[in-house]
């Protein structure tokens, strides 16, 4: 199907209304490990590294909440465009139920066992000191974490994503501000450096949940249920299992990956795993337009698609897997322009600073794959239900050839720092051929609701 004049417009429409306030809303979320990493920096090199290597602990516990709510946007969306809130409203439960029992189980480790899980990504006592006491504050904010992103994502596929946004923004300022008032003792608050950084991630954590209760507490809001929350209807269980596990073992991989690249790096020194840190926060500030647009495609096709309107999803997915490679080489262009003000802003060893110069070029061309790869498979692909794609494509090219390649380098062949870090990012790169195959087999354009 060719949109015309009309449908383009209301394509472009759609596109930025939904697009602008995800982009706002990862942009912010990226913001605070910026926030974390910069200010902290300013305090010293271990407190930034060792908090951004605790922060690891938050991202496989995001992975894997990031399937269970994505199972249920994927759904969720389908079933907005047929008007069936009804169903809505059991996806929300499942979403509950699931995303609280892991909530839970990370928070324990966090608080029963964190020397342990520090020990995963580095051997230096003194970053392991560090990391284990943040993670003690911190862990009471991942067991918030769960409830208020199923909230999020429900307020984002039931047409109230910009009330989404401003709730995250708000906890994302009140996380940034507290953060100089807790790191630095401003305010009359006692300087509390790292552990003023956990601190405020928990605080922001709990402004986020009670804002998230408020806002769905209006009326035309999708809101859980307190007599229903446990019942469940067991076809759409099947469906959202369907969904959640190929979503689960994608994410797993691709988690569980860069926490491996990230204990890789923190492996080959304090230099590496600084520059290795600076280099993530920029890359998560880069990416957010890529995940916003990612976000909108999943809405976009899925709407269609749920509505009966196979043809106009299918054109809509042709769209935004052509748009994504704008975006991929735009962020290249950011990235090396950016590259003389991020070394020039940071205070890390001459060492630190040369490893940092070298990973952002290497990362700049990365973000080519990085975009196509997150818009066409995290959006399109995933708006449609084809969700097993991306864990096959992750099990191959990074389990299969980055990681082996980066850890044979570091442990085995004793490679220079950059030739590491340059094997970490061969996996987007390289299975941007397979994309572009999968996508054009359209086994993504399916209608995946049912009468419940």
């Amino acid at each position: 199907m060719v949109l015309s004049n009309h449908g383009d417009r209301h394509f472009y429409k759609r596109l930025f209304s939904l697009a602008a306030p995800i982009t706002v809303q990862s942009l912010m979320l990226a913001l605070v490990a910026a926030a974390d990493a910069l200010m902290l920096g300013r305090i010293g090199q271990n407190e930034m590294t060792a908090v951004s290597l605790a922060t690891q602990i938050q991202f496989v516990q995001n992975m894997i909440l990031s399937a269970i709510v994505g199972a249920g946007a994927i759904l969720g969306a389908q079933y907005f465009g047929k008007g069936d809130r009804k169903t809505m409203q059991e996806l929300f439960h499942l979403m509950l139920r699931f995303s609280g029992g892991v909530s839970l189980l990370f928070f324990a480790f966090c608080e029963l066992c964190p020397d342990l899980l520090m020990r995963i990504f580095t051997h230096d006592a003194q970053l392991i000191g560090i990391g284990s006491t943040y993670l003690r504050i911190a862990g009471w904010s991942y067991l918030l974490t769960g409830i208020s992103q199923c909230y999020l994502t429900m307020l984002k596929i039931s047409d109230h994503v910009m009330e989404s946004a401003l709730v995250s923004s708000s906890a994302v300022i009140s996380n940034i501000a507290l953060n100089a008032v807790f790191i630095f003792g401003l305010l009359g608050a006692p300087r509390m450096e790292s552990r003023g950084a956990a601190t405020a991630t928990t605080i922001s954590r709990v402004i986020e949940l009670a804002l998230c209760l408020i806002v769905s507490s209006r009326k035309r809001h999708i809101r859980p249920s307190l007599l229903n929350i446990l019942k469940g209807n067991r076809l759409l269980r099947k469906d959202f299992t369907r969904q959640c596990l190929p979503l689960m073992g994608g994410s797993l991989l691709w988690g569980v990956g860069f926490t491996s690249y990230t204990a890789i790096m923190g492996h080959m020194g304090t230099d590496a795993a600084a520059a290795n840190s600076v280099s993530a926060v920029v890359r998560d500030l880069i990416c957010c337009a890529c995940n916003g647009v990612a976000g909108a495609a999943g809405i976009l096709v899925g709407n269609e698609l749920g509505a009966g309107r196979l043809d106009t999803g299918k054109a809509y997915g042709i769209r935004l897997k052509n748009l994504s490679w704008v975006i991929g080489l735009g962020s290249t262009a950011i990235i090396l322009a950016l590259t003389p003000l991020v070394t020039s802003f940071v205070i890390l060893s001459e060492t630190a600073h040369s490893y940092l110069t070298g990973m952002m070029v290497i990362m700049a061309f990365y973000m080519i794959g990085r975009c196509v790869n997150t818009v066409t498979i995290n959006g399109v692909l995933d708006g449609g239900g084809d969700t097993v794609f991306d864990m096959y494509s992750l099990a191959v090219s990074m389990w299969g050839i980055a990681i082996p390649l980066a850890l044979l380098g570091a442990f085995v062949f004793h490679w220079p720092v950059l030739a590491v870090y340059s094997c970490t990012c061969l996996d987007e790169v390289g299975k941007i051929p397979w994309v572009m195959i999968r996508f054009r087999k359209y086994k993504w354009v399916q209608d995946l609701t049912r009468q419940i």
